[in-house]
């Protein structure tokens, strides 16, 4: 087990390039990827299409690693930096500093919302894919709870308006409610969960108000 864990790591690995010309062409595949991704999902994710579309030859792909599988994960990766990057809006204290608890609570629900939306084609793949991919799987959970912590960091300034015995444990149930709504609307459409869409607007407010109202209320 232990050797065969080592020969699927050894797969996965990506040979970092060093030279600056070879960093670009790497990071033109790994945009290229992403583009992939979001235009035609998994199933549209081929070497080929990913050379074709970074206008570079396989062997710049080849040079770094000699699976797709593995060509997808670091795309994958490349992707999920760009939310993270995002994610320190949680930490900046100004963004929250001297806010009531309505709108620390608002705003941490609109600004996790609108991650899911801004990357919506992305996500899509992302969530669709980890159905039937373990390590995406496993990976979208660790980067789901540092969001989750990100969120939790917020709301938590609020901890005394929180009516609800268990502070920690209401406030990471509200933000699971509001990542799989996320996720159920990014991976299937406003249509899916509703018998009548709304707009992204609508649907980020309506999320706000819930998670107000089942923190706050008396």
């Amino acid at each position: 087990m232990g050797e065969a864990r080592a020969a699927r790591a050894a797969d996965l690995e990506i040979r970092p390039p060093r030279q600056r010309r070879s960093r670009e062409a790497w990071n033109r595949v790994l945009d290229a990827g992403v583009s992939i991704l979001e235009d035609g999902g998994h199933e549209a994710f081929t070497i080929a299409a990913v050379c074709e579309r970074a206008q570079v030859a396989p062997p710049a792909i080849y040079a770094r690693t000699t699976s797709k599988d593995a060509l997808f994960l670091a795309v994958y990766e490349h992707g999920m930096q760009r939310l993270r990057a995002e994610q320190q809006v949680f930490a900046d204290n100004g963004r929250w500093a001297d806010l009531p608890a309505t709108e620390l609570v608002r705003g941490a629900v609109a600004e996790t919302v609108g991650m899911f939306l801004r990357h919506e084609r992305f996500l899509r793949a992302v969530v669709l894919t980890s159905a039937s991919h373990p390590e995406i799987r496993r990976r979208g959970s660790r980067y789901s709870q540092d969001l989750g912590n990100g969120f939790a960091g917020v709301i938590l300034r609020a901890a005394d308006a929180i009516t609800l015995p268990d502070v920690d444990t209401a406030v990471r149930s509200c933000f699971s409610t509001v990542f799989a709504a996320s996720v159920i609307r990014v991976a299937y459409g406003p249509g899916f969960a509703r018998p009548v869409p709304v707009e992204d607007d609508a649907f980020t407010a309506d999320l706000a108000e819930a998670a107000v109202r089942y923190l706050l209320s008396a």
